[in-house]
């Protein structure tokens, strides 16, 4: 009765993980920090009102992951609170560091379970990075959730739930507090991951500690989080037990993506991402972008991911005022250095790694997610690569969830048998979240 109760209170309402990318102009000014009291849009744009929990404060702790405020998580589909009874769920303001290490405020939801862990060692936490919501603060999971029943995220996260882990997912930078949401921006996307966790950890009432093993898990946008997450955690949060990240189609190229959306059903996605990295970088979006495209940028500060079919088929040269492509901008300044900065691949994740990509992936392409992996081998990192045939890039995210419920080692290496000792080339080398605190996870993904 408990775990079909959650279900319903957490009930899904599409399919999947959307999320991709694409660097091009705009910007918020010097001073309008996304996450921040008093932040505006980078389109200037006004923003709807929003519930008081969701304003920053005028100062933000600078300790990342420290805990503002807190509240019961409430549903739609739960309006009397019943499931409760079997979770703890709170909704949470936590501060993070932006790109350029200021403090933000940055909300999420933390579900625990009330029944006792029955695996093995304490109670695993996972930190779960959820695909492309949109822009508008409406569309963050945790306003969804208790505004509607679109929240695609809700199924997969309740699975985790019903297995007995804990689960932490954040709303991004932007994405429910003042400002314009920066997807695609990795650093931040990473630190935002993390310190969900650390706020997890740190919630009053939890029965977690600072010895609680953490996975990390995404998939498309929630993808390149996670394994932003997996890249950083050395640096950014050593204090954190990471035993392993899952992250899936991973956008690891931002050019390569941008070049495979221009002018597709997903056109959406680079404008999604013409606002979050503008937002990110200071870049100036009016210089660029013609009347007609100023007006897209305006719409899209509130549109989420069902506004899909709005932008289907755009082309991108239509929005800019010399009519060329966006894509043509990439290789110039300063978007050259922001698709530079934002590429994943560049550092050594400290912690096992399975990326999970489709080879019929129609967002972002597979080959992306296999230079990734060739990438990380490269610098003698724990990686595998589990290929699967899910069509399209909905289709994808099923065999990813599906990953972090069994053993890698239906996964290929990949990195070949020559790497350095430990490092992906043994047959249970990387890890999926799923077997954590699990009897054979001392093979599988171990905990301790």
């Amino acid at each position: 009765m408990t775990s079909a109760l959650l279900r319903r209170a957490l009930a899904p309402a599409l399919a999947l993980g959307l999320a991709v990318t694409l660097g091009a102009p705009a910007s918020a000014g010097p001073d309008s920090v996304p996450g921040t009291a008093g932040a505006t849009t980078v389109t200037d744009t006004p923003e709807p009102p929003r519930p008081a929990f969701y304003e920053p404060p005028a100062t933000i702790p600078g300790t990342p992951g420290t805990i503002i405020r807190t509240e019961p998580a409430t549903y739609l589909l739960d309006p009397l609170g019943l499931s409760q009874t079997v979770v703890t769920s709170t909704r949470v303001m936590y501060s993070s560091l932006d790109r350029q290490g200021r403090p933000i405020a940055v909300t999420g939801t933390i579900l625990e379970p009330k029944a006792p862990w029955f695996g093995l060692g304490a109670r695993p936490l996972i930190s779960y990075a959820v695909g492309t919501q949109g822009m508008g603060d409406r569309c963050a999971p945790s306003r969804q959730l208790a505004k509607s029943v679109t929240e695609y995220e809700a199924g997969f996260i309740s699975g985790l739930v019903t297995r007995g882990y804990a689960v932490a997912f954040t709303d991004y930078q932007g994405l429910s507090t003042p400002g314009t949401h920066t997807y695609m921006n990795r650093v931040v996307q990473g630190r935002a991951v993390l310190d969900m966790a650390r706020a997890a950890l740190r919630r009053n009432g939890t029965t977690l500690t600072a010895t609680t093993p953490v996975g990390i898990y995404g998939y498309s946008q929630g993808g390149g989080a996670s394994a932003s997450a997996a890249e950083l955690t050395a640096t950014y949060a050593p204090e954190l037990r990471v035993k392993g990240a899952l992250a899936g189609a991973v956008p690891a190229d931002l050019k390569a993506v941008a070049q495979n959306l221009d002018g597709s059903l997903y056109a959406e996605f680079l404008n999604f991402a013409l606002l979050g990295l503008s937002a990110g970088y200071g870049i100036d979006i009016n210089s660029y972008l013609n009347e007609r495209g100023q007006a897209v940028a305006a719409d899209t500060e509130n549109h989420c991911v069902t506004d899909l079919p709005k932008a289907a088929f755009q082309q991108s040269s239509t929005l800019t005022r010399d009519g060329r492509g966006l894509l043509d901008y990439l290789d110039e300044e300063p978007f050259a250095s922001v698709i530079a900065d934002n590429r994943i691949g560049t550092i050594k994740p400290s912690v096992p790694v399975l990326i999970s990509h489709s080879v019929a992936d129609d967002v972002i392409p597979y080959a992306v997610g296999k230079q990734l992996a060739r990438d990380w081998c490269a610098k003698g990192a724990n990686v595998r690569l589990s290929t699967n045939v899910g069509p399209t890039h909905l289709g994808g995210a099923l065999p990813s969830a599906a990953e972090s419920s069994r053993s890698s080692r239906r996964a290929s290496p990949a990195c070949p048998r020559s790497a350095p000792a430990g490092r992906s080339s043994g047959p249970s080398r990387a890890h999926p979240i799923g077997r954590l605190g699990t009897p054979d996870s001392s093979r599988a993904h171990p905990i301790g």
